[in-house]
């Protein structure tokens, strides 16, 4: 098992959002086996993370998940704790979230191009 670094992007929306685009780019810590596993992982995190939830009931915010971007592999101990978050405002959120989940799409591939050679390479052995 190794630790890695995912950044996870949120956008935020205050009311009924009648206004300018924001978004939350957090990096959390995640335990996982291989680089694969910890984008699961970290989607998963971000799509069920509760703290958020328990926010938008006080202040009317909602934190809606937007994908995982990035992943960097770590020597680290806590699995899930978040280690960075900056709040973004956008002007055009459709053209940042398209972006966002193009790059989270990307990861995957890679992750799943890595996933695929080390396997490969480990059953002939």
């Amino acid at each position: 098992m190794k630790w890695f670094l995912a950044k996870l992007v949120y956008r935020i929306v205050c009311g009924h959002g009648n206004h300018t685009a924001q978004f939350d780019e957090q990096l959390r810590l995640i335990y996982a086996e291989d680089e694969l596993h910890a984008f699961h992982k970290a989607r998963l995190l971000g799509e069920g993370d509760s703290l958020k939830e328990e926010i938008e009931s006080l202040v009317n915010l909602r934190w809606k998940f937007i994908d995982v971007t990035e992943l960097h592999l770590l020597a680290c101990d806590t699995d899930g704790a978040e280690t960075y978050s900056m709040i973004r405002e956008e002007a055009d959120a459709n053209l940042y979230i398209r972006s966002i989940q193009q790059t989270g799409t990307q990861l995957l591939q890679r992750c799943l191009q890595q996933f695929t050679t080390i396997n490969c390479s480990t059953i002939g052995t």
